[in-house]
């Protein structure tokens, strides 16, 4: 069976509630609700009101950690006000997951490149998570989609330094690019295994930048916008991004496959079906 994505062209905060209630997947119990809360200058990522329909609507907590590299998100203090800022706070119920430590440690028996995986200790309140993922470019990763949000959205800020590290924290910036990129399908593959399927997942292909909502200064979207895909298995959503930026006809998809293929992208993907998280083969289901 391939898993199903579900797309739409529309990009609107009502269709993303339209795709949730389509894919007829209940969350139950405590809801995570993992995006991404923007570095504080950057223009692109995904704001409150765009996600505010859905998450209304499944009722959960928004949840975030702290980053692992100098900026306005790197410590509770700071990112508290971060999200205080861009809306999130104001809006909906937050939490910093890993605001205070220790972390919680996920063992990944089958990880290719690290065996454990550092995350926020209040991931333990929640039942299930639904995965709200900007889909654009990274100035390391190639793309940053649903895979990305698993392993280094979810990750503490000691963690993410274990991750982009291949398991040594100090190397953070200097070890193998490849080994960084499999270590990020290892912790993906912890966090599936923790919440045993109860993941919904999102990517809306919107202000498509090469760089993530991660950089202060990012460029401006260089590709026109493309569409909310919804699914429940995480490497079949990104594979489905990827093929539609190389199946777009826009001049500037160009630039944003520059950026995948000069970092490797893919090699997430495919490492994480290696795993077996997901599945590279899917059936996409376009809805009006």
């Amino acid at each position: 069976m391939k898993s199903k994505v579900y797309f739409s062209r529309t990009i609107t905060p009502e269709k993303v509630l339209e795709l949730y209630q389509l894919l007829g997947k209940k969350l139950d119990g405590k809801i995570a609700i993992k995006l991404h809360s923007g570095e504080t200058g950057n223009q692109n990522f995904l704001r409150p009101d765009f996600w505010k329909p859905v998450i209304d609507s499944v009722g959960g907590t928004v949840v975030e950690c702290n980053t692992a590299y100098e900026g306005t998100r790197n410590t509770t203090e700071k990112h508290l006000k971060t999200l205080e800022e861009h809306g999130w706070s104001k809006y909906f119920p937050v939490d910093l997951m890993d605001a205070e430590g220790p972390d919680l440690v996920l063992d990944i028996p089958k990880g290719k490149r690290i065996q454990k995986n550092y995350v926020g200790k209040n991931l333990a309140n929640y039942d299930s998570m639904l995965v709200l993922s900007h889909f654009k470019g990274h100035p390391m990763g190639g793309y940053g989609g649903a895979l990305k949000q698993l392993s280094i959205g979810i990750a503490s800020s000691y963690g993410k330094a274990y991750i982009h590290g291949v398991g040594v924290p100090k190397d953070i910036w200097t070890a193998d690019h490849d080994a960084f990129l499999e270590s990020m399908a290892d912790a993906a593959a912890s966090i599936v295994d923790y919440f045993k399927g109860n993941v919904v997942y999102i990517n809306v292909m919107k202000n498509m930048s090469v760089d993530c909502d991660c950089c202060a200064k990012a460029e401006d979207p260089c590709m026109k916008d493309i569409g909310i895909l919804i699914s429940l298995d995480p490497v079949a959503i990104d594979q489905a991004c990827l093929d539609l930026v190389y199946a777009s006809d826009d001049p500037g998809r160009d630039h944003l496959i520059e950026r995948i293929e000069s970092r490797n992208g893919v090699l997430t993907v495919e490492a994480a079906a290696a795993l077996g998280i997901g599945s590279r083969e899917y059936e996409l289901v376009e809805v009006e």
